[in-house]
């Protein structure tokens, strides 16, 4: 069983900046593909970017391509998510998802761990 842990949400200007992280429990938070995945209110959710154990490969949803970067650090088990010239369309739940697997994917269906989801309101 692996554990999510999200942080980092909260109340943004348009423009401006914001990291999320993502901690999780295990010994094998290597061998895992993470991702980041959003609801806005009253949408369905959203892929926003994976990344595959070794951090070396990478895939994200063409509305934060050039905005949001995704990184890990396996020595602290955690996967962060910088963003980037935050506009209000970006404004959601986001949370942190993980499947034992060097595959990249990004249908939600595909990941089989899920931590409680960070707010992230980004204001006009």
């Amino acid at each position: 069983q692996v554990q999510l842990v999200e942080s980092g949400g909260g109340l943004v200007q348009a423009g401006g900046t914001l990291r999320l992280s993502c901690a999780a429990s295990g010994r094998t938070f290597s061998s895992y593909v993470m991702a980041w995945v959003r609801q806005a209110p009253g949408k369905d959710r959203e892929f926003v970017v994976a990344i595959r154990g070794s951090g070396g490969s990478t895939v994200y949803a063409d509305a934060v391509k050039g905005r949001f970067t995704i990184s890990r650090d396996n020595a602290k088990n955690t996967v962060y998510l910088h963003m980037s010239s935050l506009t209000p369309e970006d404004t959601a739940v986001y949370y942190c998802a993980s499947r034992p697997s060097s595959q990249l994917v990004t249908a939600e269906l595909g990941y089989d761990y899920w931590g409680q989801g960070t707010q992230v309101t980004v204001s006009a």
